[in-house]
């Protein structure tokens, strides 16, 4: 009997939901002097972020090996029992993911859908367990400041000047186990996103450049569902800072929809903007995935969203596309999560 139930053209919905197990999160130590400083499982103290290792790539290595190893911790399920793993990162061949999983020896999938990677993990993920392929699955994304300036941006020994636009790399990894068995967060349904290119060239400006996928993905959610986008207590986006999250509420304004009361975006949640100078907000594989993590799933297993659209965001460029001259397409992935009592 088949388990997942299309829902329009790009949405699944199914007869039974999996369900998030547990999460683990990990952070710099820029990010735990944030706003959510204390939900995080593991705070970094070195201002390098370098968590032991000597380079920033084995350091970002490092926290998803550390976020898996909690999250399937907390979910007290067998590491061994975990079928398939779903990961990717922002450096060139998911080299984060690749060499800081290698020692849980679980059968990977890498993926890359830039910073909307923990979206696209957590539906592949939910769908590979909803379809009996698994009992058990993990889903797993990062990011870090010094690896990602590195490799998109201006090595950080130049000194470049940021300009306002830009957002800040969050250094972190949050990782989930999924699962057959009941919790208190469901998984009931997934909007794949397509990609979504105005035009747009500048590098400095992520949020301007994903928020046209986000507000397609939502509006195609609010299609393919058949209901209003009110039956969310929370969409949250993932990493579109201040200037995305604008530019996103204004688009959806345009086609007739006001989510303004309802929407939260990582970006602008894990900085405080007045104190921390992050510019237009977080960015980052790692932003979305950690504030998913510590913040949005306590507060659904608490009851106190009782369902919630989890949209992380991504921007698909890569050092070579940029330097070609060729515009920076989007893309959102549509998470549906739900309190299970």
């Amino acid at each position: 009997m088949r388990n997942g139930i299309a829902k329009g053209k790009q949405s699944l919905g199914f007869a039974e939901a999996p369900y998030l197990l547990s999460a683990g999160t990990i952070v710099g130590q820029k990010e735990s002097q944030g706003p959510l400083g204390k939900l995080f499982d593991e705070r970094g103290q070195d201002k390098n972020n370098l968590f032991g290792k000597t380079t920033w790539e084995e350091a970002e290595s490092e926290m998803q090996k550390r976020a898996c190893l909690r999250a399937v911790e907390k979910s007290g399920i067998p590491k061994d029992k975990i079928r398939y793993l779903f990961g990717g990162d922002l450096l060139r061949q998911g080299t984060a993911t690749a060499m800081g999983i290698e020692s849980l020896q679980i059968p990977m999938f890498g993926l890359f859908g830039a910073c909307s990677t923990s979206g696209e993990a957590l539906a592949l993920a939910s769908m590979t367990v909803a379809g009996g392929y698994a009992d058990y699955a993990l889903a797993v994304t990062s990011s870090h400041f010094g690896s990602a300036e590195k490799e998109f941006r201006f090595p950080l020994g130049y000194a470049s000047q940021r300009p306002l636009s830009a957002q800040w790399t969050v250094t972190g990894s949050g990782a989930f186990v999924i699962g057959c068995e009941k919790s208190k967060v469901r998984l009931s349904g997934v909007t794949v996103g397509k990609i979504v290119d105005y035009g747009l060239k500048d590098s400095q400006n992520m949020g301007g450049c994903m928020a046209p996928a986000a507000c397609d993905t939502i509006l195609t959610n609010r299609k393919d569902f058949g209901q209003d986008l009110e039956a969310y207590d929370q969409i949250v986006t993932g990493d579109l800072g201040y200037i995305g999250s604008t530019i996103l509420l204004e688009l959806l304004k345009k086609n007739g929809v006001d989510i303004e009361d309802r929407h939260m975006d990582c970006g602008k949640t894990i900085f405080d903007q007045q104190t921390q100078d992050t510019h237009a907000g977080g960015s980052g594989c790692g932003c979305a995935a950690v504030t998913l993590g510590s913040y949005v799933v306590p507060k659904i297993c608490k009851g106190e969203w009782k369902k919630v659209l989890f949209v992380p965001t991504g921007a698909l460029m890569s050092t070579v596309s940029f330097n070609e001259g060729e515009s920076i397409p989007g893309i959102a992935h549509g998470i549906v999560l739900e309190h299970a009592g």
